[in-house]
């Protein structure tokens, strides 16, 4: 597909449509405000399963995955037992991580969990160059108590003492909250360069570019 190049304007009629866009933009941030106090207005539900994850350190219980904090955020990682490398999308999700100090100073761990073996997942971590910490989720009834199966996904837990609660869920593309290089991609003229955007100016499918980083 030939892009179709943004209409050429004058100065003062970039900075009234740019004013334009801006209401819409600021509606949608208010928007966006609301529906994270629903999501924290949220029940939550008991996991008090006993569950044991692999890990560096030896055996692990849910609990001490929060190392200590409130809060637990868990990515469900594509990596399975035999798998020769991780999920490309999964490992996008990865490269954008925020520096998790920033997480830490909010009482807030994030663990990246998946069915893997640990020697499975040290490799490809070892490859990708991650230090983001991991756990395997191998021989262990969690990938599937949270409803992942085979696929990706997001859960938020919360720690009252020692009693443990689920309050979020995403998966599909709700992932993409997660993504800070499609938000810098949105504010592009070319966009996701995707065939489903309104006004695209790309032909690919949905996610059919992402590669993993070391093969772009």
């Amino acid at each position: 597909m030939t892009a179709t190049l943004p209409e050429i304007v004058s100065p003062e009629d970039w900075q009234a449509a740019r004013d334009a866009l801006l209401v819409k933009e600021k509606e949608l941030t208010k928007a966006a405000d609301h529906l994270a106090a629903e999501r924290r207005r949220l029940p939550m539900v008991p996991f008090s399963k006993p569950y044991e994850f692999g890990s560096a350190e030896g055996t692990k219980s849910l609990l001490d995955l929060f190392d200590g904090r409130r809060q637990l955020i868990v990515y469900h990682f594509m990596l399975h037992p035999g798998d020769e490398a991780g999920c490309p999308g999964c490992s996008l999700v990865l490269d954008n991580l925020p520096h998790l100090a920033h997480l830490h100073a909010r009482d807030v761990t994030l663990k990246v969990v998946a069915p893997a073996t640990c020697a499975e997942i040290e490799r490809y971590k070892a490859r990708m160059g991650w230090d983001v910490p991991w756990v395997s989720a191998h021989g262990s009834d969690f990938t599937e108590d949270c409803g992942v199966g085979r696929g990706f996904g997001v859960s938020v837990f919360l720690r009252d003492g020692d009693d443990v609660y689920r309050t979020y869920f995403t998966s599909g593309r709700g992932g993409e909250m997660f993504l800070a290089s499609h938000r810098y991609l949105d504010v592009t003229p070319l966009g996701r360069q995707e065939a489903w955007e309104e006004e695209s100016r790309g032909d690919d499918g949905p996610g059919s570019w992402w590669r993993r980083h070391d093969e772009y």
